[in-house]
């Protein structure tokens, strides 16, 4: 399962995968507790893969920053909460990301990727992470 079927819908809690699409949208299933639910075209949703973190020099993509976080946890449950304080979670950012732009990554953007990878972990959907980059290096070397 790659990050491109992997997504969040803007006011549901948690992430969906795409189980299918429709003409007027796509069916998914919510990681957190199995339900299908039909999401509209007009609905606000972004795909993990088109995501990215701003850092002080350039943007690096969510699958990076995951990526990071999982060699900080050595692949287990990050040691924070989502609900910990602003500070404790902007401290083990910075752990992961060091150069990321204070000004334009707040503290609710830091809450969700928390959440996420632990959603990810906890599904067995980590290893997309691999998987996705020894692709992509794959066919580079073609």
């Amino acid at each position: 399962m790659s990050l491109d079927k992997i997504l969040s819908v803007s006011g549901k809690p948690g992430l969906y995968q795409i189980v299918t699409q429709t003409r007027t949208g796509a069916v998914v299933e919510s990681l957190i507790d199995k339900k299908r639910i039909t999401v509209g075209a007009h609905s606000n949703i972004s795909i993990l893969s088109e995501i990215a973190i701003y850092t002080l020099t350039e943007e690096v993509p969510l699958r990076d920053v995951l990526k990071k976080v999982k060699d900080k946890e050595n692949g287990q449950p990050t040691s924070i909460s989502h609900k910990d304080s602003k500070d404790t979670l902007e401290e083990f950012f910075f752990e992961v990301l060091p150069d990321y732009d204070e000004d334009r990554v707040y503290p609710s953007d830091i809450k969700k990727v928390v959440q996420w990878y632990n959603l990810l972990q906890k599904n067995d959907l980590l290893g997309a992470l691999e998987t996705e980059e020894e692709t992509n290096s794959s066919d580079e070397e073609e």
